[in-house]
């Protein structure tokens, strides 16, 4: 067996540096690309977060606007002794719905 020469035995040493340094350039952009999807999904729980917290208030005001709404309907006189109110302006005992 003959022993190698020099010049094949550098073209393989670049051959393989060059394969190093192609496999770091991958795992960096599949390292970039990983990032990249977390920082996605962090965005959006976020977003979703923040929808959840805006339906919250709505559903809140709209409790309380409805319960609002509730007590004032409860508070109004109610039956002959309202009607009584409406027709005369003498003093009329009004009688007010318990809750």
């Amino acid at each position: 067996m003959s022993k190698p020469s020099g010049l094949t035995t550098l073209a393989i040493e670049s051959k393989r540096e060059e394969i190093a340094a192609a496999k770091a350039e991958l795992a960096q952009l599949i390292r970039a690309r990983k990032d990249a999807r977390i920082q996605i999904a962090a965005e959006r729980a976020a977003a979703k977060e923040l929808k959840a917290i805006d339906r919250a208030e709505k559903k809140s005001a709209r409790i309380a606007k409805l319960e609002a709404k509730l007590l004032a309907l409860k508070s109004k006189p109610v039956g002959t002794k309202a009607i009584k109110a409406n027709k005369k302006p003498s003093k009329v005992t009004v009688l007010k719905m318990a809750a």
